[in-house]
């Protein structure tokens, strides 16, 4: 293919898979949309927003009006969902994980674990951003252990206000929760000891939050530690279609999904500006890219991009048929996220000491790319799902 023809492909030197034959024009279409959004109006403010830790807030309301979660009249592809949030990794992990709280974690808790009344009501403000909520799971003292060891409780009190729940307990690592309107908060049913969801109102009496600071990875995403005291939630804000980890676990298994897409579009953006610094960077009166070391480690970081793509755009079209299983998420997540982290290591090495500031974009992909790999599931955590899936017996500590 001529460099000339590479230019007007979506996603150029970094799609040798081909992906661009997977997606209908609308669906390229919108992609570059998006695509010209990021590069204009977000990109420029990156590096200034990482630095201090801080979400540009402006970028909230025109992502929401670009309309990407349900752009067509019929439901959107699962193909098309995995390039859109491969397109915000692209550009910024925080951007996706902001993105994909709403669109992928929030989403999945109403469309898996509402009822179908609820789900009427519920669903279409989800989509237009009218009912912003994120995903409450994690807890201060229990993130890989949470199936088992999840603290957070929920007790049913029949005569208070008609039937109500109360909840006492703590959650961490909650992101975007400062700017939600409720928090999907899971806790333990003390009557029958199973897993409930509930959304809480986030400013509810009881309701606290706390932003984590000092982080050295996602530093834009606003992660939150929340405390629960005392907090009443009426029945109709339970998700009636969650009553155990089952339940919860079946939502999982979309979510790593979507932190596949992720941790490859991370893996294309740091790649992209490598080999952009590798083209322009003289040394030794040569551009970097012309030396043989520079061109191995640029054609290792491609190998895990493709590889990557092949993985995820594989796991998107089995779950699009109806086929969804706990191995196969986990090894994806699992997978891309290894190749994430040598490939941002790479870019990194390529870019040399400018690999460490901000203004080469290497270095917040670098650092991002450690919040991707533990989150949804760590390395060892998914190596057992995938295990227990091989071996017929389960690994996992009690």
């Amino acid at each position: 293919m001529s460099t000339t023809a590479l230019e007007h492909r979506l996603y150029a030197a970094a799609d040798w898979y081909d992906s661009e034959s997977l997606l209908t024009d609308d669906e390229r279409h919108i992609l570059a949309r998006l695509r010209d959004f990021l590069s204009q109006e977000a990109k420029p403010l990156l590096a200034d927003y990482w630095e201090r830790g801080e979400f540009p807030e402006q970028l909230v309301q025109p992502l929401i009006d670009l309309n990407l979660m349900e752009p067509f009249e019929a439901p959107a592809r699962g193909i098309y969902h995995g390039f859109r949030i491969f397109e915000l990794a692209r550009t910024d992990a925080s951007l996706a994980t902001w993105y994909t709280a709403q669109a992928g974690l929030f989403r999945t808790a109403i469309r898996v674990g509402a009822s179908e009344p609820q789900q009427k009501e519920w669903m279409p403000k989800v989509i237009d951003f009218s009912l912003k909520g994120v995903f409450s799971l994690t807890e201060p003292d229990h993130g890989s252990d949470i199936a088992g060891g999840l603290s957070t409780t929920a007790r049913f009190d029949a005569d208070l206000d008609g039937g109500s729940w109360v909840l006492e307990g703590a959650k961490r690592w909650i992101g975007g929760a400062s700017t939600a309107d409720v928090l999907c908060v899971f806790a333990r049913d003390v009557a029958d000891g199973q897993v409930k969801a509930f959304l809480v109102d986030r400013t509810a009496p009881g309701v606290s939050l706390a932003k984590i600071g000092g982080k050295t990875s996602l530093r834009m995403m606003q992660n939150a530690h929340i405390t629960l005291e005392n907090v009443r939630v009426p029945e109709a804000m339970r998700l009636h279609n969650v009553n155990s980890f089952k339940d919860v676990a079946a939502m999982l298994r979309a979510m790593r999904s979507d932190v596949a897409w992720i941790a490859t579009g991370i893996q294309a953006g740091a790649f992209e500006a490598a080999l952009a610094y590798v083209n322009e960077r003289q040394q030794f009166g040569r551009p970097l890219g012309s030396f043989q070391l520079v061109q191995e480690k640029l054609a290792r970081m491609l190998g895990n991009i493709t590889a990557s793509i092949s993985l995820v755009v594989r796991l998107t079209e089995q779950q699009s048929s109806g086929i969804y299983r706990d191995q196969d998420s986990a090894l994806a997540k699992m997978q891309t996220s290894l190749f994430m982290r040598e490939t941002v290591a790479l870019a990194r090495e390529v870019v040399g000491g400018n690999g460490i500031t901000l203004a080469s974009d290497v270095a917040r992909f670098h650092a991002d790319a450690e919040a991707v790999y533990s989150y949804e599931g760590t390395h060892e955590i998914n190596a057992l799902i995938v295990g227990r899936a091989l071996t017929g017996a389960s690994a996992f500590t009690r």
